[in-house]
């Protein structure tokens, strides 16, 4: 091994551009060199933005030094590029696994399976079933879109998305045209609820984004993410012209908030096709 690890980053120093990047990082990789590794994986990615070996092997090492948020980042790459990647569909259950967010990861994994994961994404499905004490998506019938679950509404909209806030520091909040609230709460790190006063701030604000899309010529907006010093807030539109916001700790990764801005939005389409009742 040492010896190709010499002729693979040879080969590199003559000709950077060269793919044996990938074989190099994944060599370091294995060897525990994780920040040789890294350093390599990031300079191969740099000039190969649309591989999908490369962001899977970011990824792999950010898992191996601990930086799931990364890692999380560099598979949702992976599976822009390649919706198909069995990869990075295993190692985002193992990463949602990994936060205690069992209906996403049996979500990817179920994905991964469907895919041809092999046994040992079926061993990892019984375990996160087994830890959640839930159902794996094999346990419901399949309709055209997926699994076809019986969702009852909640009765207090208070509570829209109360059942999909799994963590400390997370909050939803859905807002009308004019910034009154619909459902949800959206809350302070003091347990305060502050969803009258956001929705105030944000009035208008779905005007503004949909103004500023038609100037940048980049189609109809269906989301926004971004970062505060206290949080990651991610918004999208919602029907009848309404706002949906979701919140959660800074130190979640964005593509975990992508995917709870994403399980909202679905609920309040629904709750608001029911007419916002139960």
């Amino acid at each position: 091994m040492a010896d190709e690890i010499r002729r693979w980053s040879d080969e590199l120093a003559r000709e950077p551009g060269s793919l044996v990047f990938l074989q190099l990082g994944e060599a370091l990789r294995r060897q525990g060199q994780l920040e040789i590794a890294l350093k390599i994986a990031l300079r191969g990615l740099e000039r190969h933005p649309h591989n999908v070996d490369a962001h899977d092997l970011v990824a792999r090492i950010a898992v191996d030094r601990r930086d799931f948020g990364r890692a999380f980042e560099e598979w949702e790459s992976v599976l822009r590029l390649d919706p198909e990647h069995v990869g990075a569909m295993k190692g985002l259950g193992y990463l949602c696994f990994q936060y205690g967010r069992f209906a996403d990861a049996e979500w990817y994994l179920g994905r991964a399976a469907v895919g041809g994961g092999g046994s040992d994404v079926t061993s990892a499905l019984e375990t996160v079933r087994r830890t959640s004490g839930g159902f794996v998506a094999s346990d419901v019938p399949d309709g055209p879109d997926g699994p076809e679950v019986d969702e009852a509404m909640p009765t207090d909209p208070q509570w829209l998305f109360a059942d999909l806030l799994v963590d400390d520091g997370q909050t939803a909040l859905l807002l009308d045209g004019n910034g009154y609230v619909l459902g949800g709460l959206y809350v302070d790190q003091d347990g305060n609820d502050l969803s009258q006063e956001i929705g105030a701030q944000l009035s208008g604000i779905s005007d503004e984004v949909r103004r500023a899309a038609k100037h940048l010529d980049v189609g109809e907006w269906r989301s926004i993410t971004f970062e505060t010093q206290v949080a990651v807030v991610g918004m999208a539109p919602a029907a009848d012209q309404s706002l949906l916001v979701v919140a959660a700790s800074k130190l979640t990764p964005l593509g975990l908030l992508r995917r709870l801005l994403e399980r909202c939005t679905e609920r309040s389409a629904r709750w608001l096709a029911a007419g916002g009742t139960s």
